[in-house]
Parts: structure tokens; sequence; C-alpha cells
């Protein structure tokens, strides 16, 4: 669970951090879902760090529909080819991946 718990919070971080990114980019309208994308995935994974850290029942069913979200974003940040956005699909993937793996 720790590994999950940390997982999260590096991509609700990254998620933010792209966000703000996106915000400063010249074609910032036709970043818009993407960054409904990672606002979703940053709260989505802030509160499945909260669900485990409490061992909450929902926690396993939560890490599931986490990893759905977070590769939807990941789909998202990959439409773009910055840096940033590169980076954040790439951990996205990573927690959605470690999200299954608590589910399971």
């Amino acid at each position: 669970m720790d590994q999950c718990i940390e997982e999260c919070l590096r991509c609700a971080r990254a998620c933010e951090e792209c966000h703000t990114a996106c915000l400063q980019e010249p074609d910032v309208q036709a970043r818009i879902i993407c960054m409904q994308h990672l606002n979703d995935c940053a709260e989505i994974c802030f509160q499945a760090v909260a669900l485990m850290a409490r061992n909450s029942q929902s926690a396993k069913n939560f890490c599931n529909l986490c990893a759905t979200m977070c590769d939807a974003c990941a789909t998202e940040c990959d439409k773009f080819q910055d840096a940033h956005c590169k980076e954040c699909a790439n951990i996205c993937r990573s927690c959605a991946n470690i999200c299954r793996q608590m589910a399971s």
C-alpha cells in the first residue's frame, strides 16, 4: 500500500505541475480538455491516498477507478509534445499500473 500511496502522490504532483505549465503554453485553448483531465486525475489521486491511509474498505475499488482516470489523463497528455506533458503521461501510466496492482 505504501508504494501505491507514494505513486499517487507523485502522480498528483505531476498533474498539478503539468496543469500549471499548460496554462503558460501559447495553445492553452487547445489544452482545455487535457487540463480538465489533469485536475480530475490529481483530485482522484489525492482521494485514493486518503482512503488508503485510513485503510478504508473502499480503497481497492477506488484505486481501480484511479487507474482508469490516470490512463485517461495519460492519453490526453500524449496529444501534446511538450516535455511536461510527456513526463506527466509516463507518471500517470505508472500510477495506473500500481493502482491496478493495489486493486487486485
